[in-house]
Protein backbone atom coordinates (compact mmCIF):
# COMPACT_ATOMS: atom_id res chain seq x y z
CA UNK A 1 0.00 0.00 0.00
CA UNK A 2 1.36 3.03 -1.06
CA UNK A 3 2.62 5.72 1.87
CA UNK A 4 -0.06 8.94 0.83
CA UNK A 5 -2.70 6.28 1.24
CA UNK A 6 -1.33 4.59 4.72
CA UNK A 7 -1.42 8.45 5.84
CA UNK A 8 -4.76 9.00 4.38
CA UNK A 9 -5.92 6.10 6.80
CA UNK A 10 -4.60 7.00 9.54
CA UNK A 11 -5.69 10.60 9.40
CA UNK A 12 -9.02 9.32 8.72
CA UNK A 13 -9.03 7.02 12.18
CA UNK A 14 -7.42 9.76 13.77
CA UNK A 15 -10.94 12.21 12.60
CA UNK A 16 -12.83 9.19 13.65
CA UNK A 17 -11.26 9.00 16.80
CA UNK A 18 -11.79 12.29 17.79
CA UNK A 19 -14.98 12.52 17.10
CA UNK A 20 -15.37 9.70 19.60
CA UNK A 21 -14.55 11.79 22.48
CA UNK A 22 -16.43 15.16 21.00
CA UNK A 23 -19.04 13.83 23.36
CA UNK A 24 -17.26 14.33 26.74
CA UNK A 25 -15.06 17.45 25.40
CA UNK A 26 -18.06 19.53 24.87
CA UNK A 27 -19.75 18.06 28.29
CA UNK A 28 -16.58 18.83 29.87
CA UNK A 29 -15.48 15.02 31.38
CA UNK A 30 -18.21 15.22 33.72
CA UNK A 31 -18.78 12.05 35.59
CA UNK A 32 -19.86 9.23 35.11
CA UNK A 33 -21.13 10.72 31.66
CA UNK A 34 -17.56 10.46 30.52
CA UNK A 35 -17.46 6.49 31.19
CA UNK A 36 -21.58 6.21 30.35
CA UNK A 37 -19.87 7.37 26.84
CA UNK A 38 -16.59 5.92 26.60
CA UNK A 39 -15.08 9.25 26.07
CA UNK A 40 -12.55 9.19 29.17
CA UNK A 41 -9.62 10.48 28.85
CA UNK A 42 -6.15 11.07 31.28
CA UNK A 43 -5.47 14.08 29.22
CA UNK A 44 -7.70 16.45 30.78
CA UNK A 45 -8.14 14.55 33.87
CA UNK A 46 -4.71 15.19 34.98
CA UNK A 47 -4.44 18.83 33.52
CA UNK A 48 -5.61 20.00 36.72
CA UNK A 49 -5.57 16.94 38.96
CA UNK A 50 -1.68 16.96 38.71
CA UNK A 51 -1.38 21.22 38.85
CA UNK A 52 -0.70 21.44 35.14
CA UNK A 53 -2.94 24.13 35.09
CA UNK A 54 -0.37 26.34 37.06
CA UNK A 55 2.85 25.12 35.23
CA UNK A 56 3.49 23.14 38.45
CA UNK A 57 6.53 20.97 38.07
CA UNK A 58 5.90 17.18 37.27
CA UNK A 59 7.79 15.80 40.06
CA UNK A 60 7.30 18.99 42.96
CA UNK A 61 4.94 16.94 44.91
CA UNK A 62 6.07 13.59 46.68
CA UNK A 63 2.18 12.80 47.17
CA UNK A 64 0.89 13.87 43.59
CA UNK A 65 3.44 13.92 41.05
CA UNK A 66 3.17 12.96 37.85
CA UNK A 67 2.85 9.12 37.68
CA UNK A 68 5.01 8.30 34.57
CA UNK A 69 8.86 8.55 33.27
CA UNK A 70 10.58 11.58 32.70
CA UNK A 71 9.60 12.34 29.18
CA UNK A 72 5.85 11.28 29.21
CA UNK A 73 5.66 14.01 32.38
CA UNK A 74 7.92 16.58 30.43
CA UNK A 75 5.54 16.31 27.02
CA UNK A 76 2.74 17.14 30.06
CA UNK A 77 4.60 19.91 31.35
CA UNK A 78 5.70 21.36 28.49
CA UNK A 79 2.18 21.87 26.45
CA UNK A 80 0.51 23.03 29.34
CA UNK A 81 2.16 26.34 29.16
CA UNK A 82 0.15 26.58 25.65
CA UNK A 83 -2.77 25.58 27.71
CA UNK A 84 -5.48 27.38 29.28
CA UNK A 85 -7.66 24.97 30.32
CA UNK A 86 -8.69 21.52 30.01
CA UNK A 87 -10.10 21.33 26.57
CA UNK A 88 -7.33 23.10 24.99
CA UNK A 89 -4.78 20.92 26.77
CA UNK A 90 -6.92 17.81 25.11
CA UNK A 91 -6.29 19.77 21.69
CA UNK A 92 -2.86 20.62 21.96
CA UNK A 93 -1.74 16.57 22.59
CA UNK A 94 -3.94 15.43 20.66
CA UNK A 95 -2.27 17.07 17.66
CA UNK A 96 0.89 15.59 18.97
CA UNK A 97 -0.57 12.44 19.04
CA UNK A 98 -2.31 12.26 15.58
CA UNK A 99 1.36 13.11 14.07
CA UNK A 100 2.65 10.57 16.34
CA UNK A 101 0.49 7.78 14.98
CA UNK A 102 0.76 8.72 11.86
CA UNK A 103 4.77 7.88 12.45
CA UNK A 104 4.34 4.90 13.77
CA UNK A 105 1.62 3.82 11.25
CA UNK A 106 4.43 4.48 8.36
CA UNK A 107 7.00 2.32 10.53
CA UNK A 108 5.43 -0.15 10.84
CA UNK A 109 5.06 0.02 6.92
CA UNK A 110 9.06 -0.33 6.54
CA UNK A 111 8.67 -3.71 8.68
CA UNK A 112 5.68 -5.34 7.26
CA UNK A 113 4.75 -3.49 4.33
CA UNK A 114 1.91 -5.94 3.43
CA UNK A 115 -0.35 -5.52 6.35
CA UNK A 116 0.52 -1.79 7.80
CA UNK A 117 -2.82 -1.00 6.71
CA UNK A 118 -4.13 -3.09 9.53
CA UNK A 119 -3.33 -0.59 12.37
CA UNK A 120 -5.35 2.21 10.95
CA UNK A 121 -8.21 0.21 10.37
CA UNK A 122 -8.49 -1.56 13.70
CA UNK A 123 -11.13 -0.72 15.65
CA UNK A 124 -9.89 -1.22 19.58
CA UNK A 125 -6.67 0.67 18.23
CA UNK A 126 -9.14 3.72 16.75
CA UNK A 127 -11.37 3.97 19.82
CA UNK A 128 -8.16 4.56 22.16
CA UNK A 129 -5.83 6.91 20.40
CA UNK A 130 -6.39 9.80 22.50
CA UNK A 131 -6.76 8.06 26.51
CA UNK A 132 -3.04 8.81 27.46
CA UNK A 133 0.19 9.68 25.99
CA UNK A 134 1.17 6.08 25.20
CA UNK A 135 2.29 6.78 21.34
CA UNK A 136 5.26 8.82 22.66
CA UNK A 137 6.82 5.77 23.53
CA UNK A 138 5.11 3.09 20.82
CA UNK A 139 6.67 5.46 18.07
CA UNK A 140 10.11 5.13 18.82
CA UNK A 141 9.81 1.87 20.14
CA UNK A 142 8.76 0.47 16.79
CA UNK A 143 11.71 3.20 15.20
CA UNK A 144 13.69 0.93 17.92
CA UNK A 145 12.52 -2.48 16.56
CA UNK A 146 13.19 -1.07 13.12
CA UNK A 147 16.72 -0.54 13.50
CA UNK A 148 17.52 -3.61 14.96
CA UNK A 149 16.39 -5.80 12.29
CA UNK A 150 18.13 -3.56 10.33
CA UNK A 151 21.69 -4.19 12.29
CA UNK A 152 21.59 -0.16 13.19
CA UNK A 153 22.16 -1.12 16.50
CA UNK A 154 23.55 2.13 17.42
CA UNK A 155 20.69 3.69 16.37
CA UNK A 156 18.08 1.22 18.13
CA UNK A 157 19.47 1.36 21.71
CA UNK A 158 19.47 4.73 21.65
CA UNK A 159 15.87 5.18 20.66
CA UNK A 160 14.94 1.90 23.11
CA UNK A 161 16.43 4.34 26.02
CA UNK A 162 14.33 6.84 25.00
CA UNK A 163 11.68 4.71 24.82
CA UNK A 164 11.50 3.19 28.18
CA UNK A 165 12.07 6.87 29.79
CA UNK A 166 8.92 7.54 28.21
CA UNK A 167 6.95 4.66 29.06
CA UNK A 168 8.57 1.76 31.22
CA UNK A 169 7.31 -1.30 29.40
CA UNK A 170 9.52 -1.32 25.91
CA UNK A 171 12.51 -2.75 28.51
CA UNK A 172 11.25 -6.26 28.33
CA UNK A 173 12.02 -5.65 24.88
CA UNK A 174 15.68 -6.67 26.05
CA UNK A 175 14.74 -10.47 27.04
CA UNK A 176 14.59 -11.28 23.09
CA UNK A 177 17.37 -8.63 21.69
CA UNK A 178 19.81 -10.07 24.38
CA UNK A 179 18.53 -13.73 22.68
CA UNK A 180 18.56 -12.91 19.01
CA UNK A 181 22.37 -11.56 19.87
CA UNK A 182 23.48 -14.71 21.66
CA UNK A 183 22.01 -17.16 18.49
CA UNK A 184 24.23 -14.93 16.51
CA UNK A 185 26.88 -15.44 19.08
CA UNK A 186 27.50 -11.73 18.86
CA UNK A 187 27.90 -10.98 22.84
CA UNK A 188 29.92 -8.23 23.03
CA UNK A 189 27.31 -6.47 20.88
CA UNK A 190 24.59 -7.68 23.14
CA UNK A 191 27.00 -5.82 26.33
CA UNK A 192 26.84 -3.13 24.14
CA UNK A 193 23.72 -2.62 23.15
CA UNK A 194 22.19 -3.12 26.80
CA UNK A 195 24.90 -0.73 28.03
CA UNK A 196 24.07 1.85 25.72
CA UNK A 197 20.15 1.39 26.10
CA UNK A 198 21.07 1.94 30.32
CA UNK A 199 23.07 5.14 29.70
CA UNK A 200 20.43 6.52 27.67
CA UNK A 201 18.00 6.03 30.47
CA UNK A 202 20.25 7.09 33.22
CA UNK A 203 21.41 10.38 31.52
CA UNK A 204 17.71 10.93 31.01
CA UNK A 205 16.43 10.04 34.02
CA UNK A 206 19.61 11.21 36.55
CA UNK A 207 18.76 14.48 37.05
CA UNK A 208 15.35 13.86 37.83
CA UNK A 209 15.94 11.54 40.42
CA UNK A 210 18.73 13.79 42.19
CA UNK A 211 16.76 17.10 42.54
CA UNK A 212 13.19 15.44 43.02
CA UNK A 213 13.83 11.61 43.88
CA UNK A 214 10.34 11.06 45.65
CA UNK A 215 8.35 12.59 42.78
CA UNK A 216 10.74 10.73 40.68
CA UNK A 217 9.73 7.72 42.01
CA UNK A 218 6.46 8.01 42.47
CA UNK A 219 5.76 6.09 38.98
CA UNK A 220 7.48 2.97 40.02
CA UNK A 221 6.08 2.85 43.54
CA UNK A 222 3.18 2.94 42.41
CA UNK A 223 3.37 -0.15 40.56
CA UNK A 224 5.29 -1.93 42.70
CA UNK A 225 2.37 -1.24 45.45
CA UNK A 226 -0.92 -1.02 43.56
CA UNK A 227 -2.77 -4.08 44.02
CA UNK A 228 -5.40 -6.02 41.34
CA UNK A 229 -6.18 -3.24 39.09
CA UNK A 230 -8.85 -2.90 36.19
CA UNK A 231 -8.75 -5.19 33.28
CA UNK A 232 -6.31 -7.23 34.97
CA UNK A 233 -6.21 -11.24 35.55
CA UNK A 234 -5.79 -11.18 39.15
CA UNK A 235 -8.73 -8.34 39.25
CA UNK A 236 -11.64 -10.71 37.40
CA UNK A 237 -10.32 -13.43 39.57
CA UNK A 238 -11.32 -12.05 42.45
CA UNK A 239 -14.71 -10.43 40.76
CA UNK A 240 -15.53 -13.86 40.75
CA UNK A 241 -14.69 -14.64 44.29
CA UNK A 242 -11.17 -16.01 43.59
CA UNK A 243 -9.33 -13.90 46.39
CA UNK A 244 -5.18 -14.59 45.79
CA UNK A 245 -2.78 -12.85 47.95
CA UNK A 246 1.07 -11.85 47.52
CA UNK A 247 -0.24 -10.14 43.73
CA UNK A 248 3.68 -9.57 43.29
CA UNK A 249 5.22 -12.51 43.76
CA UNK A 250 2.46 -13.92 41.36
CA UNK A 251 2.35 -11.84 38.35
CA UNK A 252 6.14 -12.17 38.21
CA UNK A 253 5.58 -16.00 38.71
CA UNK A 254 3.05 -15.97 36.32
CA UNK A 255 5.08 -13.64 33.33
CA UNK A 256 8.44 -16.07 34.04
CA UNK A 257 5.92 -19.14 33.00
CA UNK A 258 5.17 -16.82 29.88
CA UNK A 259 8.54 -15.93 29.04
CA UNK A 260 10.27 -19.32 29.91
CA UNK A 261 7.49 -20.72 27.75
CA UNK A 262 8.67 -18.39 25.22
CA UNK A 263 12.39 -18.62 25.50
CA UNK A 264 11.62 -22.63 24.74
CA UNK A 265 10.11 -21.78 21.18
CA UNK A 266 12.92 -19.47 20.93
CA UNK A 267 15.55 -22.23 21.47
CA UNK A 268 13.09 -24.83 19.40
CA UNK A 269 13.44 -23.14 16.50
CA UNK A 270 16.32 -23.78 13.53
CA UNK A 271 16.45 -19.96 12.61
CA UNK A 272 17.17 -16.77 14.37
CA UNK A 273 13.85 -14.59 14.37
CA UNK A 274 13.83 -11.53 14.02
CA UNK A 275 12.84 -8.67 16.86
CA UNK A 276 9.37 -7.72 15.03
CA UNK A 277 8.61 -11.64 14.99
CA UNK A 278 9.18 -11.98 18.40
CA UNK A 279 8.28 -8.38 20.42
CA UNK A 280 4.39 -9.52 20.18
CA UNK A 281 5.11 -12.45 22.30
CA UNK A 282 7.13 -10.54 25.16
CA UNK A 283 4.88 -7.73 25.43
CA UNK A 284 1.53 -8.76 25.30
CA UNK A 285 2.86 -11.91 28.00
CA UNK A 286 3.95 -8.63 30.10
CA UNK A 287 0.11 -7.43 29.72
CA UNK A 288 -1.28 -10.66 30.63
CA UNK A 289 1.08 -11.16 33.77
CA UNK A 290 0.04 -7.24 35.09
CA UNK A 291 -1.91 -6.15 37.87
CA UNK A 292 -3.54 -3.36 35.32
CA UNK A 293 -4.50 -3.69 31.52
CA UNK A 294 -5.64 0.11 31.36
CA UNK A 295 -8.17 0.57 27.76
CA UNK A 296 -4.72 2.29 25.78
CA UNK A 297 -2.91 -1.09 26.02
CA UNK A 298 -4.25 -2.18 22.97
CA UNK A 299 -2.56 0.61 21.19
CA UNK A 300 1.12 -1.29 21.92
CA UNK A 301 -0.18 -4.68 20.96
CA UNK A 302 -2.00 -3.53 17.74
CA UNK A 303 1.69 -2.64 15.64
CA UNK A 304 3.56 -5.45 17.08
CA UNK A 305 0.16 -8.03 16.42
CA UNK A 306 0.56 -6.69 12.60
CA UNK A 307 4.91 -6.67 12.46
CA UNK A 308 4.84 -10.10 13.89
CA UNK A 309 1.90 -11.44 10.93
CA UNK A 310 3.75 -13.93 8.43
CA UNK A 311 0.49 -14.75 5.99
CA UNK A 312 -3.29 -14.11 5.46
CA UNK A 313 -4.40 -16.95 6.94
CA UNK A 314 -3.42 -15.63 10.66
CA UNK A 315 -5.74 -12.38 9.87
CA UNK A 316 -8.62 -14.15 11.10
CA UNK A 317 -7.01 -14.54 14.81
CA UNK A 318 -6.31 -10.53 14.44
CA UNK A 319 -9.48 -9.54 13.82
CA UNK A 320 -10.85 -12.09 16.59
CA UNK A 321 -8.92 -10.33 19.27
CA UNK A 322 -9.24 -6.84 17.95
CA UNK A 323 -13.28 -7.72 18.99
CA UNK A 324 -12.47 -9.05 22.09
CA UNK A 325 -10.49 -5.70 22.56
CA UNK A 326 -13.10 -3.76 21.28
CA UNK A 327 -16.06 -5.67 23.36
CA UNK A 328 -12.71 -4.71 26.86
CA UNK A 329 -12.97 -1.13 25.88
CA UNK A 330 -16.76 -0.84 26.10
CA UNK A 331 -17.43 -3.09 29.42
CA UNK A 332 -14.51 -1.07 30.99
CA UNK A 333 -16.19 1.69 30.57
CA UNK A 334 -19.78 0.89 31.61
CA UNK A 335 -17.97 -0.84 34.93
CA UNK A 336 -16.98 2.48 35.41
CA UNK A 337 -19.94 4.39 34.98
CA UNK A 338 -21.82 1.51 37.49
CA UNK A 339 -18.87 2.09 39.93
CA UNK A 340 -19.38 6.20 40.01
CA UNK A 341 -23.34 5.52 40.48
CA UNK A 342 -24.78 6.10 36.69
CA UNK A 343 -28.07 5.15 36.51
CA UNK A 344 -26.92 2.15 34.31
CA UNK A 345 -23.87 -0.08 33.89
CA UNK A 346 -21.62 -3.30 34.39
CA UNK A 347 -21.77 -5.36 37.58
CA UNK A 348 -18.53 -6.81 38.28
CA UNK A 349 -19.36 -10.28 37.37
CA UNK A 350 -19.47 -9.36 33.67
CA UNK A 351 -16.90 -7.54 33.39
CA UNK A 352 -14.89 -10.11 34.83
CA UNK A 353 -16.07 -12.75 32.02
CA UNK A 354 -15.43 -10.16 29.51
CA UNK A 355 -11.99 -9.22 30.69
CA UNK A 356 -10.96 -12.99 31.29
CA UNK A 357 -12.87 -12.78 27.47
CA UNK A 358 -10.34 -10.43 26.20
CA UNK A 359 -7.32 -12.41 27.35
CA UNK A 360 -8.52 -15.39 25.73
CA UNK A 361 -8.44 -13.39 22.46
CA UNK A 362 -5.01 -12.02 23.21
CA UNK A 363 -3.60 -15.97 23.90
CA UNK A 364 -5.34 -17.47 20.63
CA UNK A 365 -3.71 -14.49 18.79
Amino acid sequence: MKVRTLVALAILASLLSVAKFTHCANTGWATPDQYVHACYSDLPALFEARGLSTNEWPFASDDNSVEYPVITAMVMYVTSFVANSPLSYFNINVFFLILLFIATVLVVRKIRPEFAYLVPVAPAMIASLFINWDLWAIATMMLAIYWFDRKQFLYSALLLGVSISTKFLPIFLLIPIVFIFWRENKIKEAIKYVAITFGIWLAINLPFAVTTPTGWWRFYKLNLDRGPDWGSFWLALQQLGINLTNLNYLSILLLLIALTSIAILLFEIKYTPSLASVAFFVIASVMLASKVYSPQYVLWLTPLAVIALTNKKDLHAFWLWQATELIYHIAIWQHLAQVTDAKFGLGPTPFAILTLLRIGGTIYL
